[in-house]
């Protein structure tokens, strides 16, 4: 098995320590898109990119209220998942986590 890129190292270390400030008991690690992500009820809200960056599910027009970029797949934006560079700091992860979060848990069974 291949060792994950360093900057996706950091960044699912960074997810980890973000999980763990959400305290929700609905929240579990679950993989998808090739990265570990936090799930609620099972529905994906929050990954690390293979940049190192966290992605999220956001209603699309609080994405640009954020001031986020859209993710790029396969050279399409993802309507509905948008980047927070790694830079932005842990604070602003929590944040917009714990807003994806609350998001996902609004359209989820």
């Amino acid at each position: 098995m291949a060792k994950p890129h360093p900057d996706r190292e950091r960044a699912l270390e960074r997810l980890t320590e973000v999980a763990a400030v959400l305290e929700r008991p609905d929240v579990t690690m679950r993989r998808m898109f090739g990265s570990e992500g936090l799930a609620v009820r099972g529905k994906l809200f929050a990954f690390a990119s293979t940049a190192g960056d966290l992605v999220v599910k956001l209603p699309e027009q609080r994405i640009g209220e954020l001031g986020l970029d859209p993710m790029v797949m396969r050279g399409r934006p993802m309507r509905e998942w948008a980047v927070v560079p790694y830079d932005a700091g842990e604070e602003r992860w929590r944040t917009i986590a714990g807003e994806a979060y609350a998001f996902v848990d609004s359209i989820s069974p």
